[in-house]
């Protein structure tokens, strides 16, 4: 039977997992980018409608609470706006997420974005990288069926558990 004092450790269990280390050795700050929106063909930005950008926010902000549960410490991003802005789309962009989150004292980057397939079926896609190399840790994949708020949530939980901060699977990590 596991003591009560096991538990924190048990807890920091996943991010040694995320990153190959050990659990006392995992990284403590994340830059947690808002999820985009990807739209094959369009070139520039484009107005978002009024729901998708309500389901961006409501995801991004998921996105946020699950890595902090998962124990780590996003960071303030804020005074990097501006760039933020500039350099967005992350999945477009090598490198730039990268740049940023070091700078505002990240040791890991998280961003992703959704991409709409169908009416009904979007793709949901997340990844985890080091701020510092730019190394991808992890990412992942889920098919979202249903253009909900629900749906979009429970994707992106779905990823963050099954995919971010699942223990490695043999042979496939």
């Amino acid at each position: 039977m596991l003591s009560f004092h096991a538990l924190p450790a048990l807890a920091a269990l996943p991010v040694g997992l995320l990153v190959g280390l050990p659990a006392a050795a995992a990284p403590s700050s994340a830059a947690v980018f808002g999820i985009e929106l990807a739209e094959p063909g369009t070139v520039g930005p484009r107005p978002l409608k009024p729901q998708d950008a309500r389901r961006l926010a409501l995801a991004s902000e998921t996105l946020r609470r699950e890595v902090a549960g998962r124990g780590l410490e996003p960071v303030d991003l804020g005074a990097h706006a501006a760039e933020i802005r500039r350099d967005a789309p992350f999945y477009k962009c090598e490198g730039c997420a990268e740049k940023i989150a070091k700078a505002a004292g990240a040791v890991l980057v998280v961003y992703g974005y959704v991409q709409r397939s169908a009416p009904q079926v979007l793709n949901l896609t997340i990844t985890v990288t080091e701020a510092e190399s730019g190394k991808v840790l992890r990412g992942g994949q889920v098919v979202i069926q249903g253009d909900t708020d629900d749906t979009w949530l429970h994707g992106v939980r779905s990823l963050v558990k099954n995919r971010l901060f699942a223990e490695p699977l043999p042979n496939r990590s």
